[in-house]
């Protein structure tokens, strides 16, 4: 919680500098709407930003934003979560260990439906009048969905066949790096075109994590009941500044 709390307090502080020091709050109202897919996973999400030039020559801007995703599948491996488990350490360096496969167990989710409300960090770059890229990753918020229901697949289960296990989506996001990550988080990394001042398209992936927590922790893989899941989606989007001149 106490991660929590910081990046909550680092994202006010840069909205309240942005708000106080910025002419044209107004115009810089940017909505989104994107679709991520792949053959069996689906994630709609709906976003609002506001970005400013951090160089003379405007064409790298950063900025902040919130972004609601709602992610749809069925029948999806989740793999046991806590860096502690998959790496054997916690920290940024898990980043580069390999995980450790006897730690890890699998929940099959029959019927997935996560949905998330995130504060995020956006950065883009602008090559061309008309053409650029960018990057952005959600940072903090929670998430809710219904319940579901999986196979536990385990080659430590005491049961010699799949354990029918309950469990629903972990209600808090926090951005740590890698596995230490909890809950949903959404990044996405695209090229994007301007048709006009107002309306612009990206194209590009997005990668999402999803996070179901057990209804009860799963004693031989060591009390653990935070289960992951890593897609990489391709992506397709679209950003309308009503207030642009």
């Amino acid at each position: 919680m106490m991660f929590t709390f910081k990046y909550s307090l680092v994202l006010a502080l840069t909205s309240l500098y942005f708000l106080g020091h910025s002419q044209t709050f107004k115009e810089n109202h940017d909505f989104g709407l994107a679709l991520s897919q792949t053959n069996a996973e689906t994630n709609i999400s709906l976003s609002w930003k506001q970005l400013y030039p951090v160089t003379k020559n405007q064409k790298l801007k950063i900025g902040y934003g919130a972004r609601f995703n709602s992610y749809f599948s069925s029948n999806q491996d989740y793999i046991t979560a806590p860096a502690e488990l998959t790496s054997g350490e916690k920290g940024p360096q898990v980043f580069f260990i390999e995980n450790i496969n006897e730690n890890l167990d699998t929940i099959r989710v029959f019927k997935t439906q996560h949905n998330s409300l995130n504060a995020v960090i956006y950065i883009e770059y602008k090559i061309t009048d008309k053409i650029g890229i960018g990057f952005n990753i959600d940072a903090v918020g929670f998430s809710f969905g219904p319940e579901s229901d999986g196979h536990l697949i385990s080659s430590n289960s005491p049961n010699s066949g799949t354990e029918i296990v309950v469990s629903k989506p972990t209600p808090y996001n926090v951005l740590l790096v890698s596995d230490n990550d909890i809950g949903m988080l959404n990044s996405e990394l695209f090229v994007n075109y301007d048709f006009t001042n107002r309306l612009s398209v990206n194209l590009g992936f997005t990668f999402l994590f999803t996070e179901y927590t057990t209804d009860a922790p799963i004693s031989y893989n060591f009390d653990n009941d935070r289960f992951r899941r890593k897609s990489l989606l391709g992506m397709i989007g679209i950003n309308y500044k009503p207030f642009r001149k």
